[in-house]
C-alpha cells in the first residue's frame, strides 16, 4: 500500500482529533447499490488500501469503498465506489486517482493525468494559490 494519508486529513479517533468531519477530505459523490449520490457531508474516515477507503456517508453509515477518478455521473455500474474532486491551480476540475501523503495523482475531465501537491480547502481558497502544479481538495 505504501505510505498512508496523514490521519489529520481524515476523521479518525486519535488524540487531538477535532470534531467529526471538520477540515477532512470531502467525498464528492458515492455509489452504493442502485444510485449515485452527490454529497456535501460525506468524508473519508480511514484508509484500507491504496484505493480502498472507509467513508462516512450522508445517512451516518460507513462503508468501505473504492476511489475512482471519474466525475460523479460516471460512477454508474460501480458498486461501493466514490470520487473526490480537486481544483487545480488554473481552476480546472480534476478527480483524484490516488492519494499520496503530500501529493495526488489526478485525472482531468479531458483525460490528462498529472501529479500535484495539494492542500485542504474550498474552491474559494484555490484562487489564492499561485504555485504551479498545486491543487485544493474540498473539505467537510
Amino acid at each position: 500500500m505504501g505510505r498512508p494519508i496523514k490521519k489529520t486529513r481524515m476523521l479518525s479517533s486519535f488524540p487531538g482529533a477535532t470534531a467529526a468531519g471538520t477540515n477532512r477530505i470531502a467525498v464528492t459523490a458515492f455509489r452504493t447499490g442502485g444510485s449515485t449520490t452527490s454529497s456535501t457531508v460525506a468524508y473519508i474516515v480511514s484508509q484500507r488500501g491504496s484505493k480502498q477507503f472507509k467513508i462516512h456517508l450522508d445517512d451516518s453509515s460507513e462503508i468501505v469503498a473504492t476511489l475512482t477518478a471519474v466525475a460523479p455521473g460516471s460512477l454508474t455500474g460501480t458498486h461501493n465506489s466514490f470520487c473526490v474532486k480537486v481544483i487545480l491551480d488554473d481552476s480546472t476540475e480534476a478527480f483524484v486517482e490516488k492519494f499520496y501523503n503530500n501529493t495526488l495523482h489526478v485525472v482531468t475531465s479531458g483525460g490528462d493525468t498529472k501529479t500535484v501537491k495539494y492542500s485542504l480547502g474550498t474552491e474559494a481558497t484555490d484562487e489564492g494559490q499561485a504555485a504551479s502544479g498545486f491543487g485544493t481538495v474540498d473539505v467537510v
